[in-house]
């Protein structure tokens, strides 16, 4: 049995274990009692507050009762918030209006043109947010580890994305924001070469802020490799030096960058290739509790790493969603302390949620604002840490300015507006539906992950394009579904307007004299480091070659060479990524 099997067993167990427990308070007195006790200390300890209308509500809604039964199933079988096993929520208070002086969940993603363009749009965003929060799209060149010179690239330059090719590129992107305030972070959606990246960022604000720096720095970068090769495909290096050079970095992070998430386990681009919901969280699930193992098996500390891993799902508009991170933190609780002996702080799931970009549709677009606003509601009943609202006019462009603005709103809206998480938590939570839908779907992804243990596991799956094929299948079926009209799309396929021609949608894209522009920088960049680039690059192929710290060595490597130079060093020494058939 793979390690994902025994998860399953420790989360059909513990199901066991309240069932039991619902029993016995309803059998002995003195569980009974104990349970009435640690009601009462909860109950004793919420606040209350009032709303706009002067109606009274607490701070926390726990189901009214008095039965000791009803008591073991919501404290065991839920948690309260912030406690074991944390379907309910990560934290105690989330989103409440006496934390408005503290962090919002909104976390807006851009990314376009070079450097200086996307540094414009997010001073742009963060003038709709209460916070810094900064998250950073790549351009296609850049996601495989190209120099924007690179040969046939040059249309892509700056598309979907941001181009960084070196160090100077990072410090552009981020002049002028104050990196190591308390409520800057940052995220950055890379992954084959986010070693590369990750360096070049690090490196750029020691630069600027000084050595000491390094400790302040606060944000994710995605870096999620076995997801990449089962769904979205932007893979430069085989599988062993992939996971190796993630390795070195969330070593290296734990040891140095006490405020930042190393990995980002990533279901979105799972669902978004075309996972049903249950496939997204099985998948996803099952690739943490991988990682899990294959860093302790290099000797990291459970209780270091566990703990900065997050979590990225979509959210489209199934019912399966409404409870999809409750249920994705319950299966990681009870997996991580039953199955791997962690503690409190590892088994807490930190969960980033992004509404779905595959539910946007181009006909009749402005209905995408009412998409995404539904889904927005059901990843904020989830109670997720952080939110992306997607864009209405995406299906056609990189976000514009003004969709970019309408879907900051939409949030704001949601939280600051509506009265439905500002005054109490779990206010719209434990209906009869929700418990039934949440049973039905763990019990779904559990078969998932014995599936894949009888597989062999993970990797051994991944080796059978089991993820893969299963992907394919769902995507193939979905499609199906909108052509037959079993999948209603309104505007497309059911309430269409007769004769409407198509949207006209101002286009969001890079000129070609900006694309020259970045090509004529990095050129410029290697000229001038062309006497120590090639020591640098040799050194680092010391290091790979030598089974040594490759991230401590890019911290160096960043200053003098750019990211294709250096990817074609580690490609050089380890070998490209050839898909498995």
């Amino acid at each position: 049995m793979s390690r994902l099997g025994q998860v399953a067993d420790a989360v059909t167990a513990y199901g066991a274990h309240v069932a039991r427990e619902v029993a016995r308070a309803r059998r002995e007195p003195a569980f009974a009692a104990e349970l009435r006790a640690r009601w009462q200390r909860l109950q004793a300890g919420i606040a209350f507050t009032r709303t706009p209308g002067g109606v009274q509500l607490p701070r926390l809604a726990l189901p009214e009762t008095d039965e000791p039964g009803a008591m073991a199933a919501y404290l065991l079988g839920e948690g309260a918030p912030g406690e074991f096993p944390f379907a309910t929520a990560a934290y105690r208070e989330m989103y409440l209006d006496k934390q408005h002086a503290g962090e919002e969940p909104m976390r807006l993603f851009a990314g376009l043109g070079l450097a200086e363009d996307t540094n414009a749009r997010f001073r742009y965003l963060a003038g709709h947010q209460r916070n810094t929060r900064l998250s950073t799209a790549f351009d296609g060149p850049t996601l495989y580890g190209l120099d924007s010179d690179h040969e046939g690239v040059l249309g892509k330059v700056g598309e979907g994305g941001v181009a960084i090719d070196t160090i100077d590129d990072m410090a552009r992107l981020f002049a002028g924001f104050d990196l190591v305030a308390p409520h800057t972070s940052v995220s950055m959606t890379m992954n084959a070469p986010a070693p590369i990246i990750l360096a070049m960022y690090v490196a750029a604000a020691r630069r600027r802020f000084g050595p000491d720096c390094i400790a302040l720095l606060r944000g994710t970068i995605q870096a999620d490799m076995l997801k990449e090769i089962q769904a979205q495909n932007e893979v430069i290096f085989p599988v062993e030096p992939s996971l190796r050079f993630l390795g070195d970095m969330v070593g290296w992070c734990i040891r140095h960058l006490p405020r930042w998430y190393p990995i980002s386990i990533s279901g979105y681009h799972i669902a978004e290739a075309g996972a049903t919901p249950v496939q997204q969280a099985a998948f996803t699930l099952a690739n943490g509790f991988t990682y899990a193992d294959l860093f302790r098996s290099r000797g990291l500390d459970l209780e270091q790493f566990g703990p900065r891993f997050s979590f990225f799902l979509d959210c489209g508009l199934d019912a399966e969603y409404l409870v999809l991170g409750r249920v994705c933190r319950r299966i990681w609780a009870i997996g991580m302390r039953d199955a791997f002996g962690a503690g409190p702080k590892a088994q807490r799931l930190k969960l980033h949620t992004q509404t779905s970009g595959r539910s946007l549709i181009a006909a009749e677009f402005k209905n995408n604002l009412s998409r995404t606003a539904i889904e927005l509601l059901l990843a904020y009943l989830n109670y997720t840490n952080s939110c992306h609202s997607n864009s209405a006019d995406e299906p056609f462009t990189t976000p514009t300015e003004e969709y970019v603005r309408l879907a900051a709103h939409s949030q704001s809206i949601l939280l600051e507006e509506s009265g439905l998480f500002k005054h109490t938590m779990n206010l719209i939570g434990g209906s009869p539906g929700l418990r039934i839908l949440e049973r039905q779907v763990e019990q779904a992804i559990l078969g998932v992950f014995r599936e894949i243990d009888a597989l062999g596991g993970v990797l051994a799956a991944m080796e059978q394009r089991y993820q893969r094929s299963r992907i394919q299948e769902s995507a193939h079926r979905y499609e199906q579904q909108i052509y037959s009209g079993e999948r209603p799309i309104v505007g497309l396929n059911r309430y269409a307007a007769p004769g409407s021609a198509p949207a006209r949608v101002r286009l969001a894209r890079t000129p070609v004299a900006k694309q020259r522009a970045q090509v004529q920088r990095v050129r410029a960049f290697r000229r001038k480091h062309a006497r120590r680039a090639p020591a640098a690059l040799q050194r680092l192929e010391n290091v790979v070659r030598g089974g040594g710290d490759v991230f401590a060595e890019l911290l160096d490597t960043v200053q003098v060479c750019s990211l294709g130079q250096i990817t074609r060093c580690l490609t050089e020494t380890v070998g490209r990524f050839r898909p498995m058939v």
